[in-house]
C-alpha cells in the first residue's frame, strides 16, 4: 500500500510540471478530486475503525459552491467490509474569511451517504449485511503545492473523522 501511494504522488507530481500559480477560484464549472485514507473510528452505521480508501470529486455550481459525490471502503481480512456512497456539497469560505493565500480552500459542507457493512465470519458460519442511509458533515482545507495538485484534510462524519490525502483540480 505504501509503495503504491509514492508511486501515485511522484506519477502526478510529474504529470503536472511546474507552472505559475494563478488565483484559487472556486466558481461555476471548477472541478475537484480528493483521494486518500480515512483514519479511525466510525462510519454512517456505527464504529468501524482501521483506516479506510476513500475519494470525493465535486464541481462548482456557482461561486464558492461545489457538489458531487463521496466513496469510501474499507475491508477487515477474512471478516467482512464497511462501505460508503453518497452524494455532498460544499461551501468555498476563502472569500468570506477574506484568506489571501492563492494556494488555500477553506471549506465545509454536508452529504447524503448510504453506508453499510457486510460480514463473513466463516468460523462461525454468520454472513450477513445492514446498511442505511445518513447526514455526513465534512470540514477541510486543501493546499496546492502545484497549480493543479495538492493535499488535503478533512474532519467530519458520515465515511471517517478524519481523511488526508491528495487533491487534483482541473
Amino acid at each position: 500500500m505504501k509503495k503504491i501511494s509514492l508511486a501515485f504522488f511522484f506519477v502526478a507530481a510529474l504529470l503536472l510540471g511546474n507552472t505559475a500559480f494563478a488565483q484559487l477560484e472556486v466558481g461555476k464549472g471548477s472541478k475537484f478530486l480528493n483521494a486518500g485514507i480515512g483514519l479511525g473510528g466510525w462510519g454512517g452505521i456505527g464504529y468501524a475503525g482501521g483506516i479506510g480508501l476513500g475519494a470525493s470529486f465535486e464541481v462548482g455550481v456557482a461561486d464558492n459552491i461545489t457538489v458531487g459525490a463521496i466513496g469510501a471502503y474499507r475491508g477487515y481480512s477474512g471478516y467482512g467490509a464497511y462501505y460508503s456512497i453518497g452524494g455532498r456539497g460544499s461551501y468555498h469560505f476563502n472569500e468570506i474569511l477574506k484568506i489571501s493565500e492563492d494556494k488555500l480552500d477553506v471549506y465545509a459542507g454536508l452529504g447524503l451517504i448510504y453506508s453499510g457493512w457486510s460480514w463473513n465470519e466463516s468460523f462461525a458460519g454468520f454472513r450477513g449485511s445492514y446498511g442505511g442511509v445518513g447526514l455526513g458533515g465534512h470540514v477541510g482545507a486543501r493546499y496546492f503545492f502545484k497549480p493543479n495538485l495538492g493535499a488535503f484534510a478533512e474532519a467530519g462524519f458520515g465515511v471517517a473523522p478524519l481523511q488526508v490525502g491528495l487533491s487534483f483540480k482541473f
